[in-house]
C-alpha cells in the first residue's frame, strides 16, 4: 500500500518550467513572486495522489523535486 510522502524542493535549480504544474496543480504553482519559480502549494502528499505527485516530480528537467517518505 502506498504511503504518504514530503516535498523537498530545490528552489536553486529551479528552472521555472512548469511541467510540475501542469501534472499536479494542487500540489505545486509558478507563483507570481518576479522570479517565474515554482512554489510548492504544501509539502505534505497523501497516499492517495502520491503518483500523480510522483509524476510531476519525475517531469522535472532539472530534477528540482524530491520526495521523501513519510
Amino acid at each position: 500500500m502506498a504511503q504518504g510522502c514530503r516535498i523537498v524542493f530545490n528552489r536553486s535549480t529551479c528552472s521555472g518550467i512548469g511541467l510540475c504544474e501542469m501534472h499536479a496543480p494542487d500540489y505545486f504553482e509558478i507563483a507570481d513572486h518576479g522570479d517565474g519559480l515554482m512554489t510548492p502549494r504544501t509539502l505534505t502528499v497523501d497516499a492517495e495522489h502520491r503518483e500523480m505527485v510522483e509524476h510531476a516530480a519525475s517531469s522535472c528537467p532539472t530534477a528540482s523535486i524530491t520526495l521523501v517518505d513519510l
